[in-house]
């Protein structure tokens, strides 16, 4: 009898457990009717096959935001941004996807950036003064006729950078600066996207009018955790980012958040995507990530929103279907339906 009472303990046991980990907990519908529900477009290499902006507007998106990359070399104040680039990032695909986005009354966030193939642009930095002023003159002469295209086109939100983790931290004199010569040439409202892990480093979120922060924030290393247990694990994270917004009194902006479509996703993402081959694909692993954030962070007045990483115009251009499955997009999967219920007004 002890044993069978043993056995019994342990299987009643078990299914409690294992229903904690599966059970889908109600999504908050119309949570964040009125936040920024935001959507990165990947830029096509080619013109539109199909315009986006529709599938996105019924999903309950109300933001866009563009990303035309610039790219440098390792350790190098040089910047290339022309005679290569796709489509979407040149002048003309981005005046035409703004004007698309005009059509289904989506307002515009511009948000360039730094690309490179041996270095993350975060840890790009200079030895001696001579090649930091190089490149800082590159990069204004990069983001300052952006800024006038943002103008031109009325866009609402203008990124002066992203990622830039030493410079905004080592030169904020730089920064400084440059906002004040954006301003004078752009109308709309200004963000700096810093990675998670450098927000509270920089120094000028006073002359902006957004803290934006790239929201890969590690949170748990379970490779499938319920939404309660995400909403636990972000609890210190949402604490210390609420002292945050009373320090600067500036709305906070999540200017990129996602997971991939894997188990693990909640973890460290830029590890996982070295990897994501070999990891077992989870819809519902990104689909609780995604509900968790937004249900989290959606409650709070200080938290402006945020743009979900990412969405493809012409998916099948530019990747294979095993790519598109263990990727950040929600398309055609179980993320999507959480999006929609939490963006969509009852």
């Amino acid at each position: 009898m002890v044993k069978q009472g043993l056995i019994l303990f342990i299987i009643i046991n078990l299914t409690a457990c294992w229903s904690y980990q599966s059970r889908q907990v109600p999504v908050q519908k119309g949570l964040l009717h009125d936040k920024i529900n935001g959507m990165a477009i990947m830029a096509p290499p080619n013109p539109f096959e199909k315009n986006p902006m529709p599938d996105l507007k019924s999903i309950g998106i109300n933001y866009v935001s563009l990303q035309p990359f610039a790219f440098f070399n390792k350790d190098q104040p040089d910047i290339e941004y022309d005679g290569y680039l796709w489509w979407g990032e040149r002048k003309e695909g981005l005046i035409k996807s703004i004007e698309l986005a005009r059509k289904e009354n989506l307002a515009i966030l511009l948000k360039p950036q730094l690309l490179a193939y041996n270095q993350w642009v975060g840890d790009l930095a200079f030895d001696n003064e001579g090649d930091w002023l190089t490149f800082e003159k590159n990069y204004r002469n990069y983001i300052l006729p952006m800024a006038k295209l943002a103008d031109s086109m009325q866009v609402e939100l203008f990124a002066i950078g992203t990622e830039m983790k030493l410079s905004a931290i080592k030169r904020p004199q730089f920064w400084r600066a440059l906002i004040r010569e954006i301003r004078s040439l752009y109308a709309g409202k200004l963000v700096y996207a810093s990675n998670w892990d450098a927000y509270p480093l920089v120094s000028f979120w006073d002359a902006l009018d957004y803290v934006g922060i790239d929201a890969y924030f590690p949170l748990t290393k379970k490779k499938k955790p319920s939404v309660d247990q995400l909403k636990k694990a972000w609890e210190p994270t949402l604490d210390s980012m609420r002292r945050f917004y009373e320090t600067w009194q500036r709305p906070i902006l999540f200017t990129e958040f996602g997971y991939m479509s894997l188990e693990g996703c909640a973890y460290k993402a830029w590890l996982l995507e070295k990897r994501k081959e070999a990891t077992k694909l989870s819809e519902q692993a990104q689909a609780n990530a995604l509900q968790a954030l937004l249900e989290v962070f959606g409650k709070e007045t200080w938290w402006a929103g945020g743009f979900q990483w990412k969405w493809y115009a012409d998916i099948s251009t530019v990747l294979k279907e095993e790519e598109a499955q263990r990727d950040y997009t929600p398309q055609g999967k179980k993320a999507l339906t959480v999006l929609k219920d939490l963006y969509q007004k009852e």
